[in-house]
């Protein structure tokens, strides 16, 4: 190979190389620039879930709570539609084991009480709030959270909230579906958001109005 010949093959090399890093960048900038698209919006389970459903994936110690809205909803962003609706749970910590879910207490977390098994002891002051708790399964498969198979479960308790609605929050880097809680007492309304952070239910204050 004459030296004009190797030349001119080393200035092929060089420049497919540097298109190809181009080419990377270009595509490694584009994947960084858009962040993952927002969920569908939250919608209601249809036809409704019952006690019985209730009574099959957490026990007898829950019963569907009357009033609040139920859900379905991606909370994981994985894609499959979540369930949350609210419930009266007389023994969170008894059932737990035998079907398979999670007790968690977001709300004394965020103030600095960790241990489920002392705050699940924790008595509302008001008899009417006693027991409620948010009832969350995250659906698996193409039957999502009416799946037969073993699905992720999460029974949240000491939440302060007397309205529930399910919408988008807008996070840093993406958007997720939160659970939007509302409270109203002596005279103060508190807003608050609950939403999965990969790991767990993180529950975040957003504010208090006085009346």
């Amino acid at each position: 190979m004459s030296i004009m010949s190797y030349t001119r093959t080393a200035h092929l090399r060089i420049l497919l190389g540097l298109l190809v890093l181009c080419a990377t960048s270009a595509t490694l900038a584009a994947d960084k620039k858009q962040p993952p698209p927002p969920p569908a919006h939250a919608k209601s389970p249809v036809p409704a879930v019952t006690d019985e459903y209730v009574h099959k994936e957490f026990g007898d110690n829950c019963s569907l709570l009357a009033g609040p809205p139920q859900f379905v909803g991606d909370l994981d962003g994985d894609g499959v539609d979540d369930l949350i609706i609210a419930a009266r749970c007389k023994n969170p910590m008894a059932d737990q084991a035998e079907y398979g879910f999670h007790v968690a207490d977001p709300y004394n977390s965020f103030m600095g009480f960790g241990d489920v098994k002392l705050t699940s002891t924790f008595n509302s002051d008001a008899p009417d709030r006693k027991g409620v708790s948010l009832l969350i399964v995250h659906g698996v498969g193409k039957d999502a959270w009416r799946s037969d198979k073993e699905k992720p479960k999460f029974l949240l308790i000491n939440l302060p909230f007397q309205t529930l609605t399910v919408k988008r929050l807008a996070l840093k880097k993406r958007t997720v579906l939160g659970i939007y809680m509302e409270e109203r007492g002596e005279g103060e309304a508190t807003s608050s958001v609950l939403f999965w952070d990969g790991k767990r239910y993180h529950y975040q204050v957003l504010g208090s109005d006085m009346e």
